[in-house]
């Protein structure tokens, strides 16, 4: 139950749209950092996205101007330089999070945490990631993603081929799994979207509110990323009621239970061997869907996410 003495204003950063979305669901005001033109990083509230009214956009150039609550950094870009440079003191004594989308890049158990600050509270998205990071005198928590499909949208699929959504896969190469994809495509019939997916011989973007319905069809969702956060169109998708096929990596090993609501593996010939059985079984692959979307509704409930953030925010500046 959402309970508060006043509605915050937090300052942010449109860095994952679709995060920031679910992230703006909780009962307070927005307001996004833009430059003109729109650049990575200082987007606003663009795209296709159903922004509620409590979604803000104030021009970098005058944030020192306003009064607000918290300030929510996304990026280390917006820790190290915006914070210095866009910042008012005042603004950079405020209440402060940093939210960590992402597991260590650089060294997967060594790697120190740029903000290191006992009076910044570190948010990962996950357990796996805050296991992975050092984070020295940062106080940590993880807040699960929590996401929102179309109401009526759910699996069907009867489309014999499996559906993978990844942006950029060719310029991102390994670590997302080009290699891989393109190794199980030569075994399996698989349909790439995502930003720039004809690169990969893909089918090229989908807008991120007709997604669902668009990947509904297909039999299975496949992951074939190495290291990355949990992705949230695999939640998205385990929501509709869709299977999940990927590798045993990262925090998917904790969510996906082989047989039950998916298959995952660190081993490409059983994965493959996993996406056959689903097309030639439809029944099966419904059977697995279910239970997917049973798992997304115990654990990745948009109304749990949403009072995990209301928690952290309202806790921070009490």
């Amino acid at each position: 139950m959402l309970h508060s003495s006043r509605r915050l204003r937090v300052l942010t950063w449109h860095v994952h749209g679709n995060y920031l979305y679910y992230l703006s669901q909780a009962p307070h005001d927005f307001y996004l950092v833009t430059k003109p033109g729109n650049p990575p990083g200082y987007a606003g509230a663009d795209g296709s996205l159903p922004w509620g009214d409590n979604v803000h956009e104030v021009n970098i150039d005058d944030v020192g101007k306003r009064e607000f609550d918290v300030v929510l950094y996304q990026h280390r870009t917006h820790w190290v330089h915006d914070r210095e440079h866009v910042l008012t003191a005042a603004q950079r004594q405020l209440p402060r999070v940093y939210i960590e989308h992402d597991p260590p890049m650089e060294n997967a158990y060594q790697q120190w945490h740029w903000v290191d600050d006992p009076n910044t509270l570190l948010v990962h998205v996950t357990h796996f990631n805050q296991l992975m990071w050092d984070c020295g005198a940062t106080p940590t928590r993880v807040i699960e993603h929590g996401v929102i499909v179309p109401h009526r949208v759910r699996y069907t699929g009867e489309r014999n081929c499996g559906i993978v959504v990844v942006n950029h896969l060719a310029q991102r190469g390994r670590r997302l799994g080009a290699d891989v994809f393109s190794q199980m495509r030569a075994r399996v019939p698989l349909d790439l979207v995502g930003m720039d997916a004809q690169s990969s011989g893909g089918l090229g973007e989908v807008p991120n509110m007709e997604l669902a319905a668009f990947i509904a069809r297909y039999r299975f969702f496949f992951n074939p990323i190495r290291w990355t956060s949990l992705g949230l169109a695999i939640i998205e998708a385990m929501t509709i009621g869709m299977p999940i096929i990927g590798l045993a990596t990262t925090e998917l090993s904790t969510v996906i239970r082989n047989g039950e609501n998916g298959f995952i593996d660190t081993r490409t010939e059983a994965l493959a061997d996993a996406m056959h059985t689903l097309l030639r079984d439809p029944s099966f692959a419904r059977v697995l869907g279910d239970n997917a979307r049973r798992t997304a509704l115990e654990r990745f409930h948009i109304d749990r996410f949403v009072q995990d953030w209301h928690d952290a925010l309202t806790q921070i500046t009490a």
